[in-house]
């Protein structure tokens, strides 16, 4: 047997089992006679976690709304590496990823399990990049501050999925659909982040109106919302070429590369459905998408 022979057999032998792995893991739960949702939440402030307010109110009332999910794996703004990760320990800490805010914001713990078999079955679904098994990261604020409105009880095993921030949109969104089996067997995917997320830009001034946004700020939101309605995901992934003041409403794409992993997540037929559609303080909005 000559060399290439043998790499050819030995990486068909790995791919065999992997995606043995992965069905073992995928009979397990059993398949769902439609597919889990899919959701991008707009996160905003930390502060959300704990207030009673529109977004979080929100956020309790999906929780309620939605099959009860097998495992909730989230792709947080919050998050950012180099080369794609997935939480793989028991029990995932509670990270306070923020300064400034009151101690009970500090205190807060959200003892969800983790679930060591499916980070592993998606580390081995995913063909487009090798992805690493972390057990040093946990639950940062873009998650645990939405999940625990929806989940209170925290008995629902909870992921995280980096973003690879030296990476191009389009390569996000392609990534992306290699975790469509998930949904499938009742994991609820949530890219969560925000659509327009300009912190410098902040109307400090304009508190008196929290529902306040700048020119840019509307005009940008409602080009998002229109493609996002109309299913033009790779006008969404070109962003930049949409308008001038895409710079102004995406400095940074770190808020806004989870809402292409869930607009990736689409299938035909699916309608998205907004809420929380609103501008915060100028520079900030929370829009966020359901689909399915």
């Amino acid at each position: 047997m000559d060399r290439k022979d043998f790499i050819r057999k030995i990486t068909g032998v790995a791919a065999m089992v992997s995606l043995q792995s992965f069905r073992n893991f995928t009979d397990g739960l059993g398949e769902q006679d439609r597919m889990m949702p899919v959701l991008f939440i707009g996160h905003g402030s930390p502060m959300n976690g704990i207030e009673d307010n529109t977004f979080s109110e929100r956020w309790a009332q999906m929780g309620e709304e939605l099959p009860v999910p097998a495992a909730v794996l989230v792709i947080s703004a919050h998050w950012l590496t180099r080369g794609t990760h997935i939480t793989a320990m028991e029990h995932p800490r509670t990270i306070h990823d923020f300064g400034g805010f009151p101690p009970a914001l500090h205190a807060v713990q959200y003892p969800a399990p983790g679930d060591p078999v499916l980070a592993k079955a998606t580390q081995q679904l995913i063909t487009k990049t090798e992805v690493g098994l972390d057990h040093e990261w946990g639950l940062d604020h873009g998650t645990w501050t939405v999940v625990r409105r929806m989940y209170p009880e925290a008995h629902i095993p909870v992921l995280q999925l980096s973003i690879d921030y030296h990476q191009p949109p389009q390569y996000h969104y392609e990534l992306a659909k290699e975790l469509a089996a998930l949904r499938k067997k009742g994991v609820l995917i949530i890219g969560s982040g925000n659509m327009v997320h300009n912190l410098r830009m902040v109307a400090w001034d304009r508190m008196d109106r929290p529902e306040y946004g700048y020119d840019w700020c509307i005009e940008m939101n409602e080009l998002f919302k229109k493609h996002i309605l109309d299913g033009n995901h790779q006008a969404l992934i070109d962003y930049e070429k949409l308008s001038k003041s895409a710079r102004l409403a995406i400095p940074t794409p770190d808020h806004y590369f989870p809402l292409l992993y869930t607009l990736a997540l689409q299938t035909s037929g699916e309608q998205p459905v907004l809420f929380n559609d609103k501008e915060l303080l100028g520079s900030l909005t929370m829009t966020s998408v359901k689909i399915g």
